[in-house]
């Protein structure tokens, strides 16, 4: 008779107690007693990248559907048991999947090997707003910080997944992490382009902070004041914020593609001027012929977007 789940789990937790300790980012047990598979990744953004370099060499399971906000994503319970027999568990590590940390948590007191990654890329702290002095997640806004992401991602699954190539999954890194560079040095030109008066940028909450600090922008507000959607700004926030844009000459607002824009064009009507409101893929990958189906076309559109919007007159 085939055990059952909590019989596995149980089992699993029992395993776990004889773990040892890992590296600070990277926790949890090697696959145990082969009963484990598979990587699981929470963000599709991560799903893309771990893809990329895993390749052919062991399956990757994505939660976070395209076109889902990060923050508010939520999984079902079998995805949640799958959490707790994968080979290597995936996640930002920056408090970004809201909804499902609790399983992320769960996860890896079962014992499932996890990585987060955000915690290996050097992270900043949000500068203001609501979640001010709080970890910024939204660290794949800048391209080298992603860079380092990949390499980090390769080692774990070559130390913590069973029957993959490491030499192919260090490859596959290589190569991809080259190209990741290489959106850096295009984004770089094309941003030097703007002209200094005309790098501020407003956003529908705070998730450029990366991209500001690499490329020199300044973040001048969010129509949501705080590094989560899950938040609501005030109509104090609203009118500050207006204000600020207006004192700015700011000629164009970013609202994320996965979050309605509606207060992004409350707060332009709030300002009484002509302020254009632009989408971008900031937080979730597209689905495939949508614009922004993997993590370099999705920061290529943005970039784009972003560069059009604060030089176009």
């Amino acid at each position: 008779m085939p055990p059952t789940h909590s019989s596995a789990r149980a089992a699993t937790a029992l395993l776990a107690t004889a773990c040892v300790t890992a590296p600070a980012a990277l926790t949890g047990c090697a696959a145990l007693g082969g009963d484990r598979s598979g990587i699981v990744v929470t963000t599709n953004i991560l799903g893309d990248v771990t893809r990329t370099i895993v390749g052919d060499e062991a399956e990757v399971t994505v939660l976070m559907k395209p076109n889902a906000d990060p923050h508010s994503f939520g999984i079902s319970a079998q995805q949640a048991a799958g959490l707790e027999e994968a080979e290597l568990l995936v996640y930002n590590g920056l408090g970004l999947e809201e909804e499902v940390l609790n399983n992320v948590t769960a996860a890896g007191e079962a014992g499932t090997p996890t990585l987060a990654v955000g915690e290996s890329v050097d992270p900043i702290d949000y500068g203001e707003g609501g979640s001010e002095g709080e970890p910024d997640p939204h660290f794949w806004t800048d391209p080298l910080r992603m860079a380092d992401a990949v390499d980090h991602i390769a080692d774990a699954v070559v130390e913590r997944v069973d029957g993959v190539s490491g030499e192919r999954v260090r490859a596959n890194a290589g190569e991809y992490r080259s190209r990741v560079e290489e959106l850096h040095e295009e984004t770089a030109e094309r941003f030097s382009e703007i002209p200094p008066e005309r790098r501020d940028l407003v956003t529908n909450h705070h998730v450029f902070g990366y991209l500001a600090q690499r490329y020199d922008f300044e973040v001048i507000g969010a129509v949501v004041p705080s590094g989560t959607t899950l938040a609501s700004p005030s109509s104090s926030d609203l009118k500050s914020l207006s204000e600020a844009v207006e004192e700015a000459g700011v000629p164009a607002v970013f609202a994320d593609s996965s979050q309605p824009d509606r207060l992004a064009e409350a707060m332009a009507e709030e300002a009484g001027i002509e302020v254009e409101v632009i989408t971008l893929f900031s937080e979730s990958l597209t689905e495939e012929g949508g614009g922004g189906a993997t993590y370099l076309e999705m920061t290529r559109s943005n970039v784009d977007s972003i560069a059009a919007g604060l030089t176009d007159d």
